[in-house]
């Protein structure tokens, strides 16, 4: 028997939107506003400090075309306005076969154009021409670079979290029958909009940070960047959950990568059952430890809970728990540990 994991979308599945569902379109929202404020903002901050028009073109190292300090705000905004728009139809409607394709096209586009802006304003920065601009060369290389990187793992991401079917919850007995020898998998997943937007945010008051100095507006303040760096990658981190059985067992990974992962054999597990839980029984949001256990919290409602042999429970919140429930106790029960 195959779930979610096979991507195989049944009569009846709800599907998720291309973004991974409502926070990743806001955190797409948040990236494609904080992009365009970089773009228009980097250069007006050092208009006082840059020539007009501005080196914008180089053949080989040397500056060899120009613009008006006007038109390098505009252009590359307008430039990332369609390209925003481009990944909105890439993820339209080729998010489903192609999962991920406008994430990466967002991610890779923001990078190389913030990038590029900031090569130019750092080149231009207190010259009194534009033909005595600094000549361009490591900087291309590590723009293309970071440009390649933020694309590959948008896109790794977005296959993560893009378009699968969600399997409709199983009715009937706790246990389902699952004849020896047949593979099957069972994928969920939770993510909490709100705890994506943040780490969106943080994000982004990180890269400007970064940006503002490798142009040369700032120097670099590692003790003003890292106080919003590390919380952004630990929000994100923490702001969705993946589950998947297979005969392996419980695995359940965290952010848009599942790293990092808790693993759980059927050897390790007693037995797994569905609960009700809210946020206040679980004592908050996100990874909380409590007097129910470990509980994974980013949404309330059902949630697949699993007894260790060390007598400890770890729940943690995602859809379609009743069927994932099923299965492991249809394993904990061919390993030969009791379901009860």
């Amino acid at each position: 028997m195959t779930d979610e994991g096979s991507g195989t979308h049944r009569p009846g599945a709800r599907k998720r939107d291309g973004w991974g569902g409502r926070g990743g379109l806001w955190a797409a929202l948040a990236w494609s506003l904080g992009v365009l404020a970089l773009l228009v903002a980097l250069p007006l901050a050092a208009r006082h400090r840059l020539p007009d028009p501005l080196a914008t073109h180089w053949g080989g190292r040397d500056p060899d075309g120009s613009m008006s300090l006007t038109g390098a705000v505009l252009v590359p905004a307008l430039l990332w306005l369609v390209l925003v728009l481009v990944s909105a139809l890439l993820q339209r409607y080729y998010g489903e076969r192609t999962p991920g394709c406008g994430a990466a096209a967002l991610a890779s586009g923001g990078v190389l154009l913030t990038g590029a802006q900031t090569a130019v304003v750092h080149a231009n920065l207190d010259r009194a021409r534009w033909q005595d601009a600094a000549p361009m060369g490591i900087e291309v290389v590590l723009v293309l670079l970071a440009t390649a990187a933020a694309g590959v793992l948008a896109w790794l991401a977005g296959r993560r979290f893009g378009a699968r079917a969600e399997a409709l919850p199983a009715a009937g007995a706790p246990v389902l029958d699952v004849p020896e020898g047949e593979e099957f998998v069972w994928l969920s997943w939770a993510t909490n909009p709100w705890l994506q937007l943040l780490a969106a945010v943080l994000g982004l008051v990180t890269v400007a940070g970064v940006l503002a100095a490798a142009s040369g507006l700032a120097g670099l303040d590692w003790s003003l960047v890292l106080p919003f760096a590390l919380p952004a990658v630990a929000v994100l981190v923490c702001s969705s959950v993946q589950a998947r059985v297979t005969a392996r067992g419980l695995t359940v990974g965290f952010g848009p990568f599942g790293r990092p992962a808790r693993h759980w054999s059927p050897a390790d597990l007693v037995s797994a059952r569905v609960e009700q839980r809210t946020a206040a029984q679980a004592g908050g949001w996100g990874y909380r430890i409590n007097g129910l256990g470990t509980t994974v919290m980013l949404r309330g409602g059902t949630c697949l809970v699993v007894r260790t042999r060390r007598g400890t429970d770890f729940a943690v919140s995602v859809d379609d728990a009743e069927r994932g429930a099923a299965l492991l106790n249809a394993l904990i029960a061919r390993a030969g540990q009791p379901t009860g």
